[in-house]
């Protein structure tokens, strides 16, 4: 039994992929930063489609391997294997989307980190603990990386590791066209064909287009092309042909082009090419790694290039295996891929990268309730925001001492949740750097506190003000809504939600939504489930609900049944405090322990209002609201841990996040 299932050599880039769609490279304005590099976009699409895949490379010691690495790490890509390069820099590729046929792009990849890869950086060991070794052709290109390739190519044959390659055909990365020209696909050359057949003999996968195909045999005719390659290499050839699917060929060249093994195309728009040819690879190999039919892989191949031939960007368009099963099941009511609303939850539901156990979270977003504290107390109105600001820092800081303190006490079988803030930008703005990248999980609120129906601070367009988010930090939403609101409140209201929903999933921010039905209003069991019922119905997905603590066991079931019913990749339940004793959250907590989709808790004002309103009226000192909050956070998670220790183990398994 091997470790590994895939091994992909080469390439490791950060993309950057110009926003605006339809002009020049030279006019877009923007950019958004994606994983990159052929043999990078391979082993995430692999990983998500369930391999276990591994990536060979280096990166540079700077900002940017850093995130290549990161970004591997959160796909489930190991990177035992990607070298940190003291000297060199990781590789960038500037992108656009012009129309249908042009794609311009432009390599930034002289002396870059990927192309120092040499044989002292194969450990034959790690390529025998592998199925598949995928080789880009791109490393091909240069002397060194040859070398190298060729090394692990010899352990992978020595090993009985199998060996694919993508030939990745790149004329401006061989040094035949101008460095502006990265977006030219064809280049005849003798030099590069007899160089690519030097390898051929040693695969037994050969993938390409009919361009690279071309450039392999050394005939800028399929047949021609495909008859050289078999006369050197006994290896499986699967040529792509873009919207017609691909053709593979086990044995003999046939006749005819036609007669080999097809694999039929999926009729969608094209909207981006870049990317489509590694997310091919992909499937492919998610199917011949694992020994399925031929006919049954080549699907798995055109779907997932079909699926990522619709989207912006490479890597992160890559779908999960739930995503492609769904597909491949059900199909598309549109051509245009990226707007099937179902198809594109199902993309970020599936792929998310942060895997979260339950949380602690301890909520201090509140803006309108302090500024009514200061004014009450005398703070004059110049120094109000500075006076919460000062206030927020004071309890951040005792989230970070209170839940320390829980952590150093906790039962070591305790479902200890990972910490987390609610916190806003317009009194949190200092507090918030500091939490980010942490390992917290943050969120931050849009609402305009109080507004019913909804209003967001930042105005109508709320995606403007997300744009300039991390993104990590998930968009927290409080929702006054009752489901029997009158007709016109209650589709207003969900209007707006729809219009953060969208603005949500185009900034790639998780979204959750907090449902508090007015206190005027009547309360039943179902009444949360069924507000929730209405936003789904709506087209909105939240990634988290946060919601009062249910007491009664029929409330549970309602929220529960919705969820599973309508997402069964939603990341769960957080309960709100509401300024409630602790005594009330210990019930919540029990009543929740033993629900699957309670994901932790989210309080505030049950933590830090006493110490706020003795902070402002000046009986209390800072180091006392410090000591008072982090000592209610402390017990509020004891009390959780407490709570789910006493659940049915049975009942407290985590939902699964991703199938592979």
């Amino acid at each position: 039994m091997r470790a590994l299932e895939l091994i992909c050599m080469g390439r490791a880039a950060v993309d950057l992929y110009g926003e605006q769609i339809g002009g020049r490279l030279e006019d877009v304005q923007s950019f958004a930063k994606y994983l990159g590099g052929s043999p990078c976009n391979t082993a995430v699409g692999a990983s998500r489609l369930g391999l276990k895949a591994a990536m060979l490379t280096r990166v540079g010691d700077e900002h940017n391997g850093r995130f290549v690495r990161e970004s591997l790490v959160a796909e489930g890509v190991d990177v035992t294997h990607v070298r940190t390069d003291p000297k060199r820099l990781t590789a960038l590729v500037f992108l656009g989307i012009r129309d249908r046929d042009t794609f311009p792009l432009v390599f930034y990849r002289e002396q870059c980190a990927d192309m120092a890869l040499s044989v002292a950086d194969i450990d034959p060991a790690f390529v025998a603990s592998a199925k598949t070794l995928l080789i880009s052709g791109t490393h091909l290109s240069n002397a060194q990386t040859f070398d190298a390739c060729m090394s692990a190519i010899q352990a992978a044959r020595a090993a009985g590791t199998r060996v694919a390659l993508d030939i990745d055909y790149r004329p401006v990365l061989w040094g035949l066209t101008a460095p502006g020209l990265g977006e030219q696909r064809y280049v005849p050359s003798d030099q590069v064909s007899a160089h690519l057949q030097k390898v051929l003999p040693l695969c037994d996968l050969i993938v390409g287009t009919e361009e690279e195909i071309h450039i392999a045999g050394g005939f800028s005719e399929n047949l021609a092309a495909l008859q050289r390659i078999r006369e050197v290499s006994k290896a499986l050839i699967v040529m792509k042909r873009g919207p017609m699917g691909c053709v593979a060929f086990e044995g003999p060249i046939p006749a005819s082009v036609e007669d080999g093994v097809t694999g039929p195309g999926f009729p969608v728009e094209v909207f981006n090419v870049l990317g489509a040819g590694d997310a091919f690879m992909a499937g492919l190999l998610r199917g011949w790694v694992r020994n399925e039919p031929l006919p049954q892989t080549l699907s798995y191949a055109n779907a997932c290039g079909a699926i990522v031939v619709s989207r912006h960007g490479c890597a992160p368009a890559m779908p999960s295996w739930d995503e492609l099963s769904h597909f491949l099941r059900h199909g598309s009511p549109t051509r245009r891929l990226r707007e099937d609303a179902v198809l594109e939850h199902l993309h970020r539901a599936s792929t998310r990268s942060r895997r979260w156990g339950t949380l602690g979270v301890l909520a201090f977003d509140h803006r309108a309730q302090l500024e009514e504290l200061a004014a009450r107390h005398g703070v004059p109105a110049a120094d109000s925001k500075g006076r919460i600001a000062s206030f927020k820092q004071l309890v951040a800081e005792a989230a970070r001492q209170g839940y320390d303190a829980a952590r150093k006490d906790a039962a070591a079988d305790c479902d200890f949740p990972t910490p987390g803030v609610i916190i806003d930008g317009r009194y949190g703005e200092d507090v918030l750097p500091p939490l980010t990248g942490q390992g917290w999980w943050v969120a931050r609120p849009v609402e305009l506190p109080g507004s019913r129906p909804l209003r967001f601070e930042d105005g109508a367009n709320v995606g403007l003000a997300l744009r300039t988010w991390p993104g990590e930090h998930v968009v927290k939403c409080l929702l006054a809504y009752h489901p029997d609101d009158a007709d016109a409140l209650r589709e207003e209201q969900l209007r707006s939600v729809v219009e953060l929903a969208d603005a949500c999933n185009q900034t790639g921010h998780e979204l959750l939504v907090e449902v508090i039905p007015p206190r005027d209003m009547p309360a039943h069991a179902d009444t949360l489930a069924r507000a929730m019922k209405q936003i789904y119905a709506a087209g909105v997905w939240p990634d988290w609900w946060k919601l009062p603590p249910p007491l009664e066991r029929a409330a549970w079931q309602h929220i529960n049944t919705v969820i599973t019913d309508n997402d069964a990749h939603c990341r769960g339940v957080l309960l709100l405090g509401l300024e409630a004793s602790e005594d009330h959250l210990s019930q919540g907590f029990r009543a929740a322990a033993g629900q699957p989709l309670c994901k932790g808790f989210a309080v505030g004002r049950s933590l830090f209002a006493d110490a706020a309103t003795a902070w402002f009226a000046g009986t209390l000192d800072d180091a006392g609201v410090i000591d008072e909050v982090a000592t209610r956070y402390q017990r509020l998670i004891h009390l959780w841990c407490n709570a789910r220790s006493d659940a049915p183990q049975a009942l407290t398994t985590p939902a699964k996040e991703k199938t592979a």
